[in-house]
């Protein structure tokens, strides 16, 4: 899954960096009113754009200067009033999405297929959408895609066969529309938001997990957001098409662990018992 995490608002007081510079232009974030979408969003209004997060409900924490609109990315009549009311897109993250853990022998097929249209027809409902708008002002469109679409996702079975739908879906549309509009995907893995409880369990659980990535720990909202700027601003402006995997490193092989041979000479990537890097 690629939305689990702590409580609050996702914090980005670790980023120094300065954000590229995309004032003038308007960004709307699906799903953005906490979580991954949240942190996307604060990044960019620190870029300099006009924000605009749209989801069935409103934020419990504000969102800065972003403005929301309620919209249910699900009724596709909603989602063409709401592109159509805007004056101006520049960039469009199909962020919103998601799924809770169900086994697939445990729910219908319907409930299984209501996470497939969250999570991939809901985007190219919104992309289409915004396509008209997008064209005029050579705008992109960023998926937020995860690493269960590339890879088993047990539980999470039907998100996975939407979030690899989703990437290839990207992939045709980077070539269909261009060059007015670039289309990428954020390949995400394990975040920490308010929700990792739910994924990983308590602080020990989230530990845990943090051991299994080469970086040592579980991304930030702003690690997310950082990407998705990028891949938004002028200095991505011949990428396009691409998979960019923002997954700190990925997951060790489970192999390693298991192997007898050279188990004394192998480490954990250098990461101490806390999964902190040393």
């Amino acid at each position: 899954m690629n939305r689990p995490g702590t409580s609050g608002h996702p914090d980005d007081s670790t980023r120094s960096d300065v954000p590229p510079d995309l004032g003038g232009r308007t960004v709307v974030v699906t799903g953005g009113t906490r979580g991954v979408g949240a942190g996307i969003a604060l990044a960019f209004e620190r870029a300099g754009a006009h924000v605009v997060v749209c989801a069935r409900r409103p934020p419990e924490v504000p969102l800065g200067k972003a403005d929301f609109v309620p919209v249910d990315l699900r009724d596709p009549a909603a989602v063409l009033a709401f592109f159509d009311a805007l004056p101006r897109l520049d960039v469009l993250v199909n962020n919103a999405g998601g799924a809770p853990y169900r086994p697939l022998a445990e729910a219908d097929a319907e409930r299984h297929a209501r996470v497939i249209e969250l999570n991939l027809t809901a985007p190219l409902t919104a992309s289409i959408a915004a396509h008209d708008h997008l064209r005029r002002t050579r705008g992109s469109i960023v998926m937020i895609g995860s690493v269960s679409g590339s890879r088993p996702s047990p539980g999470t079975a039907a998100y996975g066969a939407a979030k690899a739908g989703l990437e290839s879906l990207a992939r045709s549309m980077a070539v269909e529309w261009a060059p007015e509009i670039r289309v990428n995907t954020l390949v995400v893995g394990m975040v920490r938001t308010e929700l990792a409880h739910l994924h990983y369990g308590g602080e020990d659980g989230v530990a845990a997990v943090a051991r299994t990535v080469p970086l040592g720990r579980l991304a930030r909202p702003a690690d997310v957001g950082a990407a998705a700027v990028f891949l938004a601003s002028d200095a991505a402006a011949y990428i396009s098409g691409a998979s960019v995997l923002v997954h700190g490193g990925g997951e060790r092989p489970a192999f390693l662990d298991a192997a007898t041979a050279n188990k004394d000479r192998r480490t954990t990537a250098g990461h101490d018992s806390r999964g902190e890097t040393r």
